[in-house]
Parts: structure tokens; C-alpha cells; sequence
């Protein structure tokens, strides 16, 4: 039994989910699961599907919901004083990437905040994930390294990769650099717990 399975069944009993209902889960392997698995996870299981592989996600930890407040409090100041019309929405929002049934992503703002459960996955599937589905910007913001990497895939084979640090004004590509955003601002407003 993998770990999904294994943290699964240890929540499933927290709450009072029927061993039947866990059952369906173990007769599947990794990699054969569908949006219609995904979709009869209890609510209280946080987990994405990628390429039909369930994959288990902690809560996200203090830092990380105030780090998603303070970026989404940026962009939506600027997208109103600019009378813009893009939303901004925060998680869990499942986003289906693929054109298929195997794949469904809970992104934070687009801007991934990594977090000791999600890092591995973050940094590599859904970086390819996002440049494949037409993303034209992908953020990934590391509260442990106060890093923030910039991944560029409009109009280009090879994406624009760009890295700062939270001392930084990180330039918000979609909007030609008009937007900045000065994490040394964010910083000192933060507590890193």
C-alpha cells in the first residue's frame, strides 16, 4: 500500500468513511485513477491527479496561506485600478490541464507556494503541466529559500525562465512589467512561523 492509500485509509477512519468506500480506491493502481476517482474524494482529502496518479497534499501551513493572501491582494489592486478583466481566485479551485480524464490541479493563483508536500511536484510535473496545457506564466514561490522562480511560455519553444529572491521586484509578465511584485514589501509584513 503506498502512502496515498496508507494517509487515505488513516483519514477515511478519522472520518467515518465505510471500508467499501476505501475499497475502490485500493483496486486501482497508480496511474489508472480519473477525474471520476478524484472527484468521489472526501472533501476533507486535499489531493491532486496528474497523468491518473493520485497524489496526497498536506494543509498548507501559516506562511503559505499568507504568502497566497498577500500575492492575490497585489493582483487584484492592480487589476482594478487598471479596470482589467482577468479574476483572481484562490484554492482549492480544481483546474483540468489536460484534454483528457486523468489529470485535475488545485494551483495557488497560478503561483505555486511550495510546501514540503507539494515541492517535488511543483518544481517538475506541473511545470511541464502548465507550459503543455497554454499557461502563458507559471510562478513558484519558495518560503523556505525566500525565492520566487518565473517561468515565461508564451510564444517561446524553451520557456523564459527568470530567478529572484524576496529582497526582489519580481515583474509580472502577463502585463508587460507594469505590475511588480516587491516581496521585500510582502516580507516585512509576513510572520514566518
Amino acid at each position: 500500500m503506498s502512502s496515498f492509500y496508507e494517509e487515505l485509509e488513516k483519514r477515511g477512519e478519522e472520518l467515518g468513511m465505510a471500508r467499501e468506500e476505501m475499497a475502490l480506491y485500493a483496486a486501482k493502481r497508480q496511474g489508472e485513477f480519473t477525474v471520476e476517482d478524484y472527484r468521489r474524494l472526501p472533501d476533507e482529502v486535499r489531493a491532486e491527479l496528474i497523468d491518473g496518479e493520485l497524489i496526497y497534499m498536506e494543509a498548507p501551513g501559516y506562511t503559505h496561506q499568507e504568502l497566497i493572501m498577500e500575492l492575490s491582494v497585489e493582483l487584484v489592486n492592480y487589476i482594478r485600478a487598471n479596470k482589467g478583466s482577468c479574476r483572481v481566485v484562490q484554492f482549492p479551485l480544481d483546474v483540468q490541464l489536460d484534454c483528457d480524464d486523468r489529470t485535475m490541479v488545485q494551483p495557488d493563483l497560478c503561483i505555486e507556494i511550495l510546501s514540503p508536500s507539494t515541492r517535488k511536484k511543483d518544481c517538475t510535473l506541473k511545470v511541464q503541466k502548465y507550459m503543455n496545457a497554454g499557461v502563458r506564466e507559471y510562478w513558484i514561490v519558495d518560503p523556505d529559500k525566500k525565492a520566487v522562480i518565473t517561468y515565461r511560455f508564451e510564444g517561446e519553444d524553451i520557456p523564459g525562465i527568470s530567478m529572484y529572491t524576496f529582497q526582489d521586484k519580481v515583474p509580472v509578465g502577463i502585463f508587460e512589467g507594469s505590475l511588480e511584485i516587491d516581496f521585500q514589501e510582502i516580507l516585512g509584513r509576513l510572520r514566518f512561523c
